[in-house]
């Protein structure tokens, strides 16, 4: 799972963009990188850890307060520093850093490649950035402008963030099936994939919706709009997390610290659901639609690894009913019938091959923070943390 940091405001962003890279290191990626804007563009990145870059930008000017960063995890060409992100325009002036995938970038490729462009990645990515750089140019068009016109041509889940060389006081984001999170300081913004890089510096947090774009400003207010250019009010939420869930907990790993916590989290999750004395488990947002799982022809869950197969083994062991365990990114949902159950098991709440399954799903289940992504789709649903959300 890649990973989305940005900034801009009055501090310097390198130190910014690398502990909140730090902070996705949990999501799994091959290469990481940053582009700060200072008198010019400045991407340093690395094949490896974010230690890894950290080294090798040592030596190098950190100075710049505006920057975007990137955790990839590789699926358009092979893990190294030349795919890793940031990518840059053909003409130096655009940097991006692009969470999912354009599903057309070779149609998009082959026809910029017509017009002049030459690309140095293998990336799909890049392609995106040149597609607006194109645009750009021809209309000679503000950044915002350019991305809007742009994801109109794409297709795809993207999650994006942009800097300008020439115009130093704004990024600009956009998303669509792919998590991004601007985060409210004073005088400030953060952009992240989720909440976790942005929870020590503000707890004001605006959640982008599908197509949505973002014109953060140095100064001013954040201004957002739809891909069809209509103006949008964001809505402006209150975390409720702790900075001390995002740490390691002096473990070695976030796994390891996870495996050691697991007492804790299931007492956690089952407090006032489960009652071993008495007998009974009570699922509360599972109570408006309890009629329908039961009385369900079938029930499909979708999920990955272990998460799809121990829900197999949870939900009906003792039923001769039709269910059926799929591995999230081979399952799509088609037309399931009125009398189906899905049961869509999601740990990172916008998980895209996830968020297919669960339309016109009867449960979700999470492991993490609530968010907009799968729960939208999703009628009932269970919150792992109990103590954050509904019961």
């Amino acid at each position: 799972m890649c990973g989305i940091v940005a900034y801009i405001g009055e501090k310097q962003a390198y130190p910014i963009l690398i502990k909140g890279l730090q902070r996705l290191e949990y999501r799994g990626y091959d290469s990481a990188g940053v582009a700060l804007l200072n008198g010019g563009i400045h991407i340093y990145k690395k094949k490896g850890k974010v230690g890894e870059l950290i080294d090798y930008a040592k030596e190098l000017s950190h100075e710049g307060n505006i920057g975007i960063g990137h955790t990839r995890w590789a699926t358009h060409g092979a893990p190294d520093d030349i795919n890793a992100h940031p990518h840059t325009s053909g003409n130096h002036r655009l940097s991006i850093v692009h969470n999912g995938i354009i599903e057309n970038y070779a149609l998009l490729k082959a026809a910029l490649e017509k017009e002049g462009h030459v690309f140095e990645s293998e990336t799909d990515t890049e392609v995106l950035v040149h597609l607006i750089e194109e645009i750009q140019k021809r209309g000679n068009l503000p950044l915002e402008e350019a991305v809007r016109i742009a994801l109109t041509r794409v297709v795809g889940a993207y999650a994006i963030v942009l800097i300008d060389n020439t115009d130093p006081n704004k990024l600009v984001a956009a998303r669509k099936a792919s998590p991004l999170v601007i985060g409210i300081g004073e005088g400030e913004y953060f952009i992240a994939s989720d909440a976790t890089p942005i929870i020590e510096h503000t707890k004001k947090v605006v959640y982008l919706n599908d197509e949505e774009i973002a014109m953060v400003p140095r100064h001013g207010d954040l201004q957002i709009k739809t891909i069809d250019n209509e103006k949008q009010t964001p809505f402006i939420h209150e975390l409720d997390l702790k900075i001390e869930m995002l740490e390691k907990g002096g473990y070695d790993y976030f796994m390891l610290k996870e495996i050691h916590e697991q007492h804790t989290t299931i007492a956690d999750c089952m407090r006032g659901r489960l009652n071993a004395d008495e007998g009974w488990v009570r699922l509360g947002g599972l109570e408006e639609y309890i009629n329908r799982i039961i009385n369900a022809n079938r029930f499909i869950i979708a999920g990955c690894g272990s998460r799809a197969l121990y829900r197999r083994r949870l939900v009906y062991p003792r039923r001769p009913r039709d269910r059926r365990s799929f591995y999230k990114g081979l399952y799509r949902p088609g037309n399931p019938a009125h009398d189906d159950g899905t049961g869509a098991c999601s740990q990172t709440r916008h998980d895209f091959q996830v968020l297919l399954s669960a339309i016109g799903a009867r449960i979700s289940q999470h492991s993490r923070q609530s968010a907009k992504g799968t729960r939208k789709q999703c009628d009932g649903k269970i919150y792992c943390r109990r103590d954050q959300r509904s019961p």
